[in-house]
């Protein structure tokens, strides 16, 4: 199905609820298997003015509040819980904030000392059976399911695909591992001839897939890997019913490019909020 102005669903608050639940409910679980993982992480999460609040430890980008302002209005005591919830852990205060937000929370934002600090590109696209991309696939690679046993190779294979960052090889190992193992997740290996090369991540919530942890092995690249899991992922996603599917990326990076030329579009840019 090739997307168009009159299939793309309007981007209203209602879609922002479906797309924020389904980024809070993949890293709640995401929070949660590492708690199973790693009881001593001290990993957990809360919910106040139906936004999720995450400890998946210091430093960690899952360390922040998902769809806050978005479903309920927040007063000055749920600033104050989400505050305490982070300061307990000794982790700086991050909100993830969409535009779609009420109002009033940029205001508290401020009278309360935040700071914007980061932004991200929000896309969606719609999907059916006769999902179809808009770039010819390498019939040489081939996306698959991950089958049960294959957690420790799936994760070394998304860790290859980061090898140039050394100082991060250890924390993104940990990363992959953690994903491969959770609960409510599907993960998908890319093989070029039989050989692993590529990796990639989706969760659904709702009618929603939530695309991420897409990675490529230095030598594996250029050979249609990303391409061909986008495929297989849109085309599973709608099997189990979605209708639309999601991901997120640096504004104006390879990611996001790669994604428009795929008919995903902007949702809009949620801002991350840092107390000063």
């Amino acid at each position: 199905m090739n997307t168009d102005e009159q299939s793309m669903p309007f981007s209203n608050l209602s879609l922002s609820r479906r797309l924020e639940r389904a980024e809070g409910h993949s890293n709640k679980e995401f929070v949660e298997a590492r708690a199973k993982l790693f009881p001593e992480s001290g990993a957990e999460w809360i919910k106040v003015a139906g936004a999720y609040a995450m400890f998946d430890g210091i430093g960690s980008p899952l360390t922040q509040t998902f769809g806050l302002g978005v479903f309920d209005p927040v007063t000055e005591v749920d600033m104050e819980k989400l505050e305490e919830f982070f300061q307990q852990h000794g982790a700086h205060v991050h909100h993830e904030v969409s535009p779609l937000a009420d109002a009033s929370l940029l205001a508290l934002l401020n009278e309360r000392g935040y700071q914007p600090i980061e932004l991200t590109s929000v896309m969606y696209r719609p999907i059916g059976r006769d999902v179809q991309l808009a770039s010819p696939r390498n019939e040489k690679v081939q996306s698959r399911l991950m089958r049960e046993g294959e957690e420790d190779l799936w994760a070394r294979t998304a860790a290859s695909g980061w090898s140039e960052f050394t100082e991060l090889a250890d924390r993104i190992l940990e990363l992959s591992n953690i994903t491969a193992k959770r609960a409510g997740g599907l993960s998908f290996l890319v093989e070029l001839e039989g050989r692993p090369i590529a990796t990639g991540a989706m969760f659904i919530h709702d009618g929603v897939a939530l695309l991420a942890g897409a990675s490529t092995i230095p030598e594996g690249r250029r050979q249609g890997a990303q391409l061909a899991l986008l495929e297989s992922r849109l085309r599973h996603a709608a099997e189990k019913g979605c209708d639309i599917a999601m991901m997120c990326a640096l504004p104006g990076s390879a990611s996001q490019r790669n994604a428009v030329r795929q008919e995903f579009r902007m949702r809009d840019n949620p801002i991350n909020w840092n107390v000063t």
